[in-house]
């Protein structure tokens, strides 16, 4: 009988571990495209033109307070605030949070909306650093804009829980500054707290698309474009994947692991409750949509969590590699921290789909999946250096993931295209379809990089700050 070696054995064991994993992970995907589908046709069912007429005429729409911080946003900030001044929805009011900006922030808004410092009940539900002061124009014309200038946070979080202690309205939505909404965002966000009868709508999100080459005419979005960089069209085509198909998908289990924080509607009460944004937090949006459903599974709350297919919102991604890398190292570090925060939740049957399934997902292929990866290729150098690499079975492997993973993300552009119609052309279709065949080899690897390098920061403990993103607009009309 042959003898076999530690090392044989052990190449055995991780081949069969490597596939194991890639195997779930892959029939997860494989579901939620499925879900997805099922979703993306329910929402074209129900969706429904006089519906949002009908809202905008009746004076039972419910208020909408929409939060914007802001942090040196100097180059785009009046065109933003002037896009949220003009959405459609009969009662709302834009509060924009001055996170202590060093440019030219504020003083652009006192000139350019005739701001005035103003006495303000300010209260101070969620502990946040000092607010300066609170300033309304003078003119009319801009009565639904509020300016919060408040000492520097050192986080997006502590400036949007400013804002959520001034909001008057029972729902807030939180975007981003360099964001640009739909005209009828609110109108959006609203529907499916309104039809919901039997369970409380604790948050609503939509999906997010890079506006990077978009034309865009006074904070409106006029036509979309992929992105020409290749940088942000690898952005793009992930963001369709994520929010498509990904939160489409687990909108059906109740699943929705996070709402984004460029924009997302949320119960005032329950997030206030619940305490807010978390400001040390680097992932503050997925930490806060864990924390308002951990206190409503605590409390006794029958929640739903609500994701709409339509895209509502467009932010301008990241144009270098060394912007992108500050990007996804915060997003890393966030989930990080999020993990080791509540993985008191993980495999609770208390608190359902979120600690039996999100959590232990958001854990195994989330959060261990950069450092399985990574790990797994030094392994798998190591088993090439000492001739134990079953060579025909990982080829055979790498081509099936590689053709699944092209395969899942093709699916997820189409189905976007055919139900919505976003991209006049199918040229402009088929250069966002070739562009996940380079994914794998460019793309993957350097968000596998930064992931790790977020991960080290983490442990590491590395004092945290709202970073420079340098901002190069989406303001101008292309023709």
């Amino acid at each position: 009988m042959e003898k076999v070696s530690i090392r044989e054995v052990f190449a055995q064991f991780f081949e069969g571990a490597v596939f194991a994993y890639g195997l779930t992970l892959l029939l997860i995907y494989a579901l939620l495209a499925f879900f997805s589908l099922i979703a993306v046709k329910r929402y074209k069912r129900l969706d429904d033109l006089q519906s949002l007429n009908d809202l905008v005429a009746s004076s039972l729409t419910p208020g909408i307070t929409v939060l914007a911080p802001a942090y040196n946003e100097g180059l785009t900030i009046i065109m933003n605030v002037r896009s949220l001044l003009t959405l459609n929805y009969p009662n709302y009011e834009v509060i924009i949070i001055n996170d202590g900006s060093e440019d030219t922030t504020l003083l652009q808004m006192e000139e350019e909306f005739d701001l005035l410092l103003i006495d303000y009940a300010y209260n101070e539900r969620i502990i946040t650093q000092p607010v300066k002061g609170v300033y309304k124009s003078k003119n009319p014309a801009y009565s639904k804009l509020t300016v919060i200038d408040k000492v520097n946070g050192k986080s997006k979080a502590d400036a949007v829980n400013a804002g959520i202690n001034a909001a008057n309205y029972a729902h807030f939505v939180c975007t981003d500054v360099d964001c640009v909404l739909h005209k009828d965002t609110l109108l959006e966000l609203i529907k499916p707290v309104l039809q919901e009868e039997k369970k409380r709508v604790i948050a609503v999100g939509a999906t997010l698309r890079l506006g990077n080459s978009c034309d865009f005419d006074h904070g409106v979005m006029i036509r979309m474009r992929p992105p020409r960089q290749l940088l942000a069209r690898f952005q793009e085509v992930e963001y369709i994947r994520a929010f498509v198909m990904g939160k489409m998908g687990w909108s059906v289990l109740n699943s929705v692991p996070n709402v984004s924080g460029g924009l997302g509607l949320f119960d005032k009460e329950v997030a206030v409750s619940a305490g807010g944004y978390d400001h040390q937090s680097f992932g503050e949006d997925m930490e806060l949509m864990i924390r308002m459903c951990r206190f409503s599974l605590d409390n006794g709350i029958d929640y739903v969590i609500h994701y709409l297919p339509k895209t509502l919102c467009w932010t301008e991604g990241p144009a270098t590699i060394k912007v992108f890398m500050r990007q996804r190292t915060r997003w890393a570090r966030g989930l990080a921290q999020l993990m080791y925060t509540h993985f008191s939740m993980v495999l609770r049957p208390k608190y359902k789909t979120m600690g039996m399934v999100v959590m232990p997902y958001n854990f195994l292929f989330e959060l261990c999946a950069p450092l399985i990866e990574f790990i797994g290729i030094l392994i798998y150098l190591f088993m090439a250096l000492t001739g134990v690499v079953n060579w025909p079975y990982a080829v055979i492997l790498l081509i099936f993931v590689y053709t699944y993973a092209v395969m899942i993300t093709t699916f997820a552009i189409l189905t976007d295209q055919l139900a919505f119609r976003y991209y006049k052309t199918w040229k402009e279709v088929l250069l966002l379809c070739t562009t996940p065949l380079m994914e794998f080899f460019i793309y993957h690897p350097l968000t596998v990089i930064f992931s790790i390098k977020g991960y080290l920061q983490f442990l590491g403990g590395k004092k945290q700050s709202w970073g420079n993103m340098q901002r190069q607009g989406m303001g101008t009309k292309k023709i």
